[in-house]
């Protein structure tokens, strides 16, 4: 799993940009500082997992590192051809990662309607709220992965009513730059218990919808709810 993780899942930090030189003396022809590329997003990255500017979680990113990565477009296994990118003025190589999750609901017995989030360290070590999601194992579809990793990571059995697409960022984990893919489903409730969660999660809980939106940390996953709710209400 990483930072929404995964910069999601979901870690990497934000993107810093070089404060430029002053021009005090100089002609307007000087040039002025450039912009490295950081590669790396918020708490857990860009569109993604990270609090404002989308991020990965770090537990999701230790897993998927464990596991070797999942090739983009479903394939398990290795984290896709490795690419070259540069980072404050030197090259570091690029991979791909392709995780799944959902979006797990139930309604209670006084018709109101819960989201379940889970809650997990960040590389800084704060504590955020988000998507159960993790990396595509050999020989599993997208389906099958999202279904796995929500009852591993939250204790809850559940089954896919639809797809809510995807959410994409990037963060640097160990000097290599990885872009990452997680594809989302809404998914019901069918059994399970919070309390059988797995060991990456600090704690497990059901949310009213509306607290949700507000609780997740990560602005994809953030996004991601909001396309539940249009479907939900």
């Amino acid at each position: 799993m990483t930072a929404d993780g995964p910069q999601e899942p979901g870690r990497p930090e934000r993107r810093r940009r070089r404060r430029r030189r002053p021009r005090g003396g100089k002609g307007k022809g000087a040039p002025s500082a450039g912009r490295p590329v950081d590669g790396t997003g918020s708490p857990t990255p860009p569109q993604g997992d990270a609090p404002a500017a989308g991020a990965s979680d770090t537990a999701g990113e230790r897993k998927a590192a464990a596991r070797g990565g999942a090739a983009r477009g479903g394939s398990a296994g290795g984290g896709g051809a490795v690419k070259r990118g540069k980072r404050r003025g030197r090259r570091i190589p690029t991979t791909k990662e392709v995780s799944a999750g959902g979006v797990v609901y139930r309604h209670t017995d006084g018709g109101d309607l819960e989201v379940l989030l889970a809650s997990r360290r960040t590389r800084r070590g704060d504590l955020a709220w988000g998507l159960a999601k993790g990396g595509i194992e050999q020989g599993e579809s997208i389906e099958e992965a999202a279904l796995r990793e929500v009852r591993e990571e939250t204790g809850i059995v559940a089954e896919i009513e639809e797809t809510l697409g995807d959410t994409k960022y990037f963060y640097v984990w160990d000097d290599v730059r990885i872009r990452k893919t997680v594809h989302f489903f809404l998914m019901r409730a069918t059994g399970g218990d919070p309390a059988d969660h797995d060991d990456e999660m600090e704690e497990v809980r059901w949310f009213p919808l509306d607290r949700a939106l507000k609780r997740a940390a990560y602005r994809g996953e953030r996004d991601v709810l909001g396309r539940a709710a249009s479907l939900l209400r």
